[in-house]
């Protein structure tokens, strides 16, 4: 296979892992209002569970389950104390949770051997790697259409509008009599787990994780995604994280070619920078604007305040 094409394929299994993982965040900040900066926590959850589980002999179509499992336990224990916080704590604690957990990893060896990472066993053992990286492909497209669904069919679904009162306006959610505690946290364990499944599909692509593959700087290239995309648009974040990802595999690309009187990375964060405060400056809502509810009751209404688009 040409290597250009092994690049491009490869650039597109990523494309997948990170839109999953940015539908995630959409679930979470785009429909719900949550700061949520520990993305990359669940993230990495997902991956280290899959790789030990696979490891320790599961089938890894279960090892992914559990690894969504796992990542929403955690993301329940995290957002119990951490969402009756204000938006800027909850970020802080979000954020320091990573932080801790990808510490701890890095420090002990008794079940992930700490700094040295771990390996995870081939689920496709083609003995091929152009066909291991077409399964790759499909594997995460056909995760990506499931959550894609998923995700449309919970932001109209009644738990959705819960969602999005929340987001607008706590206190009318309080008044019609919706628990936010629970709401909100129930939020963080979809959102958790997702991000759970993307790490696990990480983990069994890249067949090899260390803590270092987990650093704060992926949570940020998440939140570039959603904002990019457009928060509270499912097709608009996973437009992002393409952008993201063809971007930022793009100038890795242009590296060999361009020479830099400065780090390639370094030129890179700065041109995310830029878009980023040009999307913010001239389009606040990101590409895409956020979808509208689309249930039987809107579209009847709809109907019947506009009666010639019948």
């Amino acid at each position: 296979m040409d290597l250009i094409l092994v690049y491009v394929l490869n650039a597109l299994v990523y494309v997948g892992i990170f839109s999953i993982v940015a539908l995630s965040l959409n679930a979470e900040y785009g429909y719900t209002g949550l700061a949520s900066f520990g993305k990359v926590a669940y993230f990495m959850i997902g991956a280290y569970s899959f790789a030990i589980l696979v490891e320790a002999g599961v089938p890894w179509p279960l090892a992914i389950g559990l690894a969504a499992v796992i990542a929403a336990f955690f993301g329940l224990l995290v957002s119990l104390p951490a969402i009756r916080l204000r938006e800027d704590y909850l970020a802080i604690v979000t954020l320091t949770f990573g932080e801790i957990l990808r510490i701890f990893i890095k420090a002990e060896d008794w079940l992930a051997n700490g700094v040295w990472g771990i390996s995870v066993p081939p689920s496709f053992a083609t003995g091929n790697f152009s066909k291991q990286l077409i399964i790759n492909i499909i594997l995460v497209g056909a995760i990506l259409v499931v959550c894609y669904f998923f995700m449309r069919l919970l932001a109209n679904s009644p738990f959705g509008r819960i969602m999005r009162a929340l987001r607008d306006d706590e206190t009318a959610a309080d008044a019609i009599g919706k628990n936010r505690i629970k709401y909100k946290a129930q939020v963080f364990m979809i959102g958790s787990a997702m991000a759970g499944v993307g790490g696990a599909l990480f983990a069994n692509f890249i067949g090899y994780i260390t803590p270092d593959s987990f650093l704060p700087i992926i949570t940020f290239t998440i939140w570039m995604m959603v904002i990019l995309g457009g928060p509270g648009s499912n097709i608009g974040v996973i437009v992002g994280a393409a952008a993201v990802q063809l971007f930022e595999r793009g100038t890795i690309i242009l590296k060999d070619y361009i020479h830099l009187p400065v780090d390639p990375t370094n030129v890179q964060n700065i041109l995310f920078g830029l878009i980023i405060i040009v999307i913010l400056m001239y389009r606040p809502g990101g590409l895409f604007k956020e979808s509208k509810v689309n249930t039987l009751g809107t579209r009847r209404a709809m109907r019947w305040l506009n009666p010639s688009s019948k």
